[in-house]
Parts: C-alpha cells; sequence; structure tokens
C-alpha cells in the first residue's frame, strides 16, 4: 500500500537510510515499503545535481528578496518587493517571490483593523461645503484634487495628531504636520507648508476635500483655503469612502510604524519617525496601480512623459 507522502519526500527517505552505517535493507525492499519504484529512485538520486542548482539559486534568490524586504527598514508584501528589485534593475516574478517567501517563512506585513477610523469631532460650525469630488479621484489630473485628514498616533507619553494632505491621483504627501494637541492652527499650518511648497502648481481649480470634522468647517481653515483662492469639498456626514485614498494612507502607514511609534518615549521620537517615513513613502514607497513608481516618481512620469524604469512587467 505504500506510505503516504510525496514521491520525493520517500526517495529521500531512502537515499538517506542506505546512507547510514548500520543500513541492512535493500534499496528494492524500501521501494517496496514506501510504495514507488526503483527506477523511480534512481530517476531522482541522478537529477540531484539539477535540484542543488536550483536549490542554490532559490537560496541566492531570497537573498535578494530578503534585502528588498528589509529595504529602509519597511516591511513588505510580494508586490512590494518585485518593485524594489524592479528599481535596482532586477526583475522577478511575483509568484516566484511568493513561492520563496513561503518556503522560507518570510511574512507579508497584513493590514490590521483601526478600531478608531474618525477621530472624536468636537462642536463646529455649521459650514458644510458640497462634495465637489464626489468620489471621482482621478478624473482631473495631478495636483488638482488634494485630499486632507487628521489621524492620531499613539505614544508612551500619550497621543499626538498628525495632518497631511495627499495628491488624489499621485497618491503623493505634498504637505504634513504633526502637533501634540488637536488645536485648529496645525491644519492651518498644513496648508501653508503646501503653498510654499507647492504653490506654483496650485491654481483657482485646486480643490482641497476633507471630512466635516470641526478643523475643516472653522472659520480659520475656511479663510485659508478662500485667501489661497481653492476649492473647498467635503465627503458627506459619516461616508469614509468619499476620502478613500486618505482613509487607505493612514491605514498602510499605520501599517509601518504603528509599533515604532508605539516604543517612542518623546514627542521628538514620533517626529522622527514620521519624518523618516513620510520620505520614504513619497520617493521609495512603490505602488502597484502607479505603474509600479513612488509617487514622486509617478508625478515626474506624468510631467514628462518619461518612464524611468528600464520595463514593466506585471
Amino acid at each position: 500500500m505504500g506510505i503516504q507522502a510525496p514521491a520525493e519526500v520517500k526517495f529521500g527517505l531512502i537515499y538517506d537510510a542506505i546512507h547510514q552505517d548500520d543500513n541492512v535493507l535493500s534499496i528494492s525492499y524500501m521501494c517496496r515499503i514506501a510504495g514507488v519504484s526503483r527506477s523511480g529512485f534512481y530517476a531522482w538520486c541522478k537529477a540531484a545535481p539539477k535540484r542543488q542548482a536550483r536549490e542554490d539559486k532559490d537560496e541566492a534568490d531570497f537573498i535578494l528578496i530578503l534585502e528588498a524586504y528589509r529595504f529602509r527598514g519597511y516591511a513588505k508584501g510580494a508586490r512590494g518587493i518585485h518593485m524594489r528589485l524592479l528599481h535596482i534593475g532586477i526583475i522577478m516574478n511575483v509568484k516566484k517571490i511568493r513561492r520563496l517567501m513561503k518556503k522560507y517563512h518570510l511574512e507579508c506585513p497584513i493590514r490590521r483593523a483601526n478600531p478608531y477610523r474618525q477621530l472624536a469631532k468636537a462642536t463646529k460650525t455649521s459650514h458644510v461645503a458640497p462634495n465637489v469630488v464626489n468620489r471621482e479621484f482621478l478624473s482631473r489630473g495631478a495636483r488638482k484634487v488634494l485630499l486632507t485628514d487628521i489621524t492620531y498616533l499613539a505614544y508612551a507619553d500619550g497621543f499626538c495628531y498628525l495632518s497631511t494632505i495627499l495628491d488624489a491621483v499621485t497618491r503623493e504627501v505634498l504637505a504634513y504636520e504633526l502637533s501634540a494637541s488637536l488645536k485648529v492652527n496645525f491644519v492651518i499650518e498644513t496648508v501653508d507648508q503646501l503653498i510654499a511648497n507647492h504653490g506654483s502648481v496650485l491654481d483657482d481649480e485646486t480643490i482641497v476635500h476633507s471630512d466635516q470634522g470641526f478643523h475643516y468647517t472653522s472659520c480659520a481653515f475656511i479663510d485659508k483655503l478662500k485667501d489661497a483662492a481653492f476649492v473647498q469639498s467635503m465627503s458627506r456626514k459619516g461616508n469614509c469612502w468619499d476620502n478613500a485614498p486618505q482613509e487607505s494612507f493612514y491605514g498602510h502607514m499605520k501599517d509601518h510604524i504603528k509599533d515604532r511609534i508605539a516604543d517612542c518615549e518623546t514627542y521628538e521620537d514620533v517626529k522622527y519617525v514620521v519624518d523618516d517615513y513620510m520620505d520614504y513613502y513619497n520617493k521609495d514607497g512603490y505602488q502597484w496601480d502607479l505603474l509600479k513608481l513612488s509617487p514622486v516618481e509617478y508625478y515626474q512620469y506624468l510631467q514628462t512623459g518619461i518612464y524611468p524604469l528600464p520595463i514593466w512587467h506585471a
């Protein structure tokens, strides 16, 4: 009847047995007990050099995968690894990367559910802007639809808060501010940073889209957008899908840095981690839907039409 195991496993057991000093069993007998043929065993032995060559190649490729996985200290899934390798001139199929990750027990980062999707809202003005974007994030081109939101970061000494402005098309973080409190001024400072760094490519058709939180319905924020001649847009109340790319950014960001932030002792430590992540995300955070480019690379590609990688493979 034979032992219930793959033939290669049985051949390996037989091979190990016949090379033991105290073995008294014949190859024929062990093949019969295992339910495999003698010819199959000898063919397996003959193919040993090829198997070893494949094993050596797998190990060499996995070293490359591991280096890409650890690049800049941020773990990546198979697609992220593929894109990192592509950026250093190495083309490796995603299926192969997944196979080797499974073979060598390298786990992909998994999105964690966020039980605090929305921050608590304080008293706000009656001003609610219309939903100009209406989930059409990509139809107006780069630097035309800017998404903004706030998230909290928990560290050893309490909480701090992060305000970001994201380009809906390139997904680049154009401006961000970290604050120890939820006072309105830090969202104003985020807009000031946006204007200082990218004002030359923004105009009166630029839309700044947010939720209906008290920061964005405040007179100070409304006046800031009016002074900059930006169009204000807001999600419907309680509808996270109206600002989905921004929600997604925060989810992935926390996957990468939540544990690091939790280990921070001071506000300055948190700022260091956030600054490093923002630099990594914009310049080296390759995204499949951005033609395997980082946000900064994708914007440059849209501006010049020059694709920076030598080849593009799915």
